[in-house]
């Protein structure tokens, strides 16, 4: 009997190292999305500055309220941005800031639907 018990005390003691080696359920990677350059980033869609919400130019990553409210009073007297680059014209937004922000933007508009066929 006793022997018993040493033996299942060492096979429990020899299998500790070899749970903690594995990743636990809470703690394993998310798949990445298809086509993702960072696995660990999320997919977001674009934000279109020529229709975003002061909502929306928050959610940006740097744009804060004053800078959204920027963007907005500028395409009011300005019109819709022409292309991303554009936005470097609303004061506080720099060249810098700018590259961090163009993978997430657009100013695209969106297609009709096509006509009955």
């Amino acid at each position: 009997m006793r022997a018993v018990l040493m033996l299942l005390a060492i096979v429990a003691i020899a299998a500790i190292p070899a749970a903690a080696q594995q990743p636990s359920p809470a703690k394993a990677a998310k798949p990445a999305a298809a086509g993702s350059a960072n696995p660990a980033a999320p997919t977001i869609a674009p934000v279109n500055i020529n229709t975003a919400t002061q909502e929306q130019l928050e959610s940006l990553p740097g744009v804060g309220a004053k800078a959204a409210e920027r963007i907005l009073e500028y395409r009011q007297k300005n019109g819709n941005f022409k292309k991303v680059e554009d936005l470097m014209n609303v004061k506080g937004i720099g060249e810098k800031s700018f590259l961090k922000l163009k993978p997430l933007l657009t100013v695209a508009e969106k297609k009709a639907a096509p006509s009955g066929v």
